[in-house]
């Protein structure tokens, strides 16, 4: 589950995590926290201990009324060219909104994208290296 206010940009090659595949998004990722009204970028510590990996109310920028604190993906179907994702949002553990995306390996182009950019990009990366693993 990695942290809804976390905007993977690519793949982290510089930390090292025992089993990166079984990571939430299906591997390490550096990127952004939207958290704040300034967005940053955390160290690698955080990256490796709270971004990706969510329920982080021990970082220091997740707001105090946030309404989320994590996302789960997980693959519902794969169809050879079309892989169905669901995905879940939570709070305290708690689901707070779930749905499906739809992701077009022929177009390369989702459905319907998701409303929250920081999702959609995860989404996005969880896809990714899913299909790198597959293609093996």
């Amino acid at each position: 589950m990695a942290c809804p206010y976390f905007f993977p940009t690519e793949k982290s090659t510089n930390i090292l995590w025992s089993f990166p595949q079984r990571l939430p998004l299906g591997a390490g990722f550096c990127g952004n926290c939207t958290a704040g009204p300034v967005h940053s970028t955390p160290e690698d510590a955080e990256l490796k201990d709270l971004c990706n990996l969510g329920y982080a109310r021990q970082c220091r920028r997740i707001p105090a009324g946030r309404q989320l604190d994590s996302v789960r993906f997980a693959i519902a179907k794969d169809g050879g060219d079309r892989v169905l994702l669901h995905y879940s949002c939570e709070r305290e553990h708690a689901p707070m909104e779930h749905g499906q995306l739809q992701y077009d390996c022929v177009s390369r182009t989702w459905h319907v994208p998701h409303r929250d950019p920081n999702i959609q990009r995860q989404a996005e990366c969880f896809v990714s290296t899913y299909l790198e693993r597959r293609a093996r």
